[in-house]
């Protein structure tokens, strides 16, 4: 690639040492162009084709049913639509994890590593909205971004965490019927992506890394449940934080082990995992660089763990909602549409909240737990966006927009209301909704968040990077 850094030297020596014949194929695919996905929202289905709305998508990734390659000049990241939850960018190896895992529905699943939010995004969709999915950041900056991820998606059953996974260890034992670690690393496998990763990386920096993963892995065994299953993956080359990490762990934990599986890479064929793991090469597969991991703890709970933690119910995991409240909102919904009233069962802090079982969450910071309903700004109930995003669009009074009004609206700016229409309406493109806007004295008066508002020439045009969420 032009202009990129070159690799480290004793990356290289690595690499050629880990790879033998197959190096120079290696080296070759890292200073090629990168590769894009774009992962559709299976829950939220425009008028129109997906093909017809998102430029630039090319043939399905083999590995996530939702999954299409994507070019390097898409504009995708820039569609109204793409901040209404229809789609996701993700870098196509990015997905192999959360389908890996295999998330059902009813499940109570754990993304412990989650920001900005691709893998959680995908579980969710898997999930089906049935059953708790748990989606913890330690860094607040992150978390923030990954709860936004969340709303956009419109995603109703996830509790958004910032918590060391030590500190969830000790609260929440054995609650977990699967749990992805998507540990922090070296990033070797971002070498082609962002090659300014390259000058980040040093001969240390594997086995710093793998220190941390250890620990992560630790925690995250403490909170699975007996016959639950956890996968284990990076976006990092080297042994010492893959293969050598995992052995340890097998080690120190025989109450896990690793499961077989394969992986579908087109054309009929199939990569086979060794001992429960698996690389993944951009010069063998059409992807970044990962690694993957499968593994299983048995069934026999042993004498010496805790007691299991069990989930609780919304109001006691965290306030019950306000009367005055939810009757403001029951008020609302009821003067806006015949549809059954989305029933609040808690608060967190003036926020009514339709929230899924949740675990105890005592001294845990909450970004997010469910769908955020609303709150009463005075004596006024005003919806929050996460309702909008949340509900079918056929659900509440709507206007549908033109793409450059949608876009208007997405800047924050006012539009002229339809005839005879008043009150909060959804503002709708291709189906789905945007947002909320409150008609008035004829216009629609915005009620687009304020820190989501953006120019349609920021940075975010080509990749939505702005969220961060073309790779993970």
């Amino acid at each position: 690639m032009m202009g990129a850094p070159p690799l480290p030297e004793a990356f290289i020596h690595r690499m050629t040492a880990q790879l033998g014949r197959e190096a120079s194929a290696y080296f070759d695919a890292i200073e090629q162009p990168p590769l894009r996905g774009l992962r559709r929202n299976p829950h939220k289905t425009p008028e129109k084709p997906i093909f017809d709305l998102a430029d630039g998508l090319g043939a399905s990734i083999p590995w996530e049913e939702n999954g299409y390659y994507l070019s390097l000049e898409s504009t995708a990241g820039a569609h109204p639509l793409h901040e209404a939850g229809a789609w996701y960018l993700q870098e196509p190896s990015a997905m192999i994890p959360a389908t890996l895992l295999a998330a059902q529905p009813g499940e109570t699943v754990l993304d412990l590593c989650a920001a900005p939010g691709g893998k959680s995004t995908q579980l969710a969709a898997a999930m089906a909205g049935q059953g708790t999915l748990v989606c913890n950041e330690i860094v607040p900056r992150r978390a923030q971004i990954l709860s936004r991820n969340i709303e956009r998606m419109g995603i109703r059953n996830a509790l958004v965490v910032s918590a060391d996974p030590a500190k969830l260890a000790e609260a929440w034992p054995l609650l977990f019927d699967a749990i992805l670690v998507d540990a922090p690393c070296s990033g070797e496998g971002m070498f082609r992506r962002h090659p300014e990763t390259r000058l980040e990386w040093n001969e240390s920096s594997p086995e710093r890394c793998a220190k941390r993963q250890s620990l992560i892995l630790q925690s995250a065994a403490a909170m699975l449940k007996p016959g639950g299953r956890l996968c284990y993956s990076t976006c990092t080359l080297n042994r010492e934080e893959n293969e050598d990490v995992l052995s340890a762990f097998l080690a120190s934990h025989p109450s896990f082990s690793s499961v077989d599986f394969s992986l579908p890479v087109g054309n009929g064929e199939k990569l086979i995992a060794q001992n429960g793991g698996l690389h993944i090469y951009p010069h063998v597969v059409q992807g970044e660089g990962h690694f993957v991991a499968l593994l299983q703890k048995t069934k026999d709970l042993s004498d010496d763990e805790q007691s299991p933690c069990t989930l609780l119910p919304p109001a006691q995991a965290l306030q019950p909602p306000e009367q005055q409240s939810a009757s403001a909102f029951t008020t609302l919904w009821q003067s806006l549409t015949h549809h059954p009233v989305p029933q609040a069962n808690a608060m967190l802090g003036t926020m009514l909240l339709q929230a899924p079982p949740l675990p105890p969450l005592h001294g845990i910071r909450v970004l997010r737990a469910g769908m955020n309903i609303g709150q009463l700004k005075g004596k006024v109930f005003q919806p929050d966006h996460a309702l909008a995003l949340a509900v079918s669009a056929d659900v509440l009074p709507s206007v549908a927009l033109t793409r450059a009004q949608a876009e208007a609206y997405q800047r924050g700016e006012a539009l002229p209301a339809p005839d005879k229409v008043r009150g909060y309406v959804l503002v709708t493109l291709h189906g789905l909704a945007l947002g909320f806007a409150k008609a008035s004295d004829d216009w629609l008066k915005n009620h687009y968040p304020k820190g989501l508002r953006r120019s349609v020439s920021s940075s975010a045009h080509c990749k939505g990077d702005t969220d961060g969420n073309d790779y993970d």
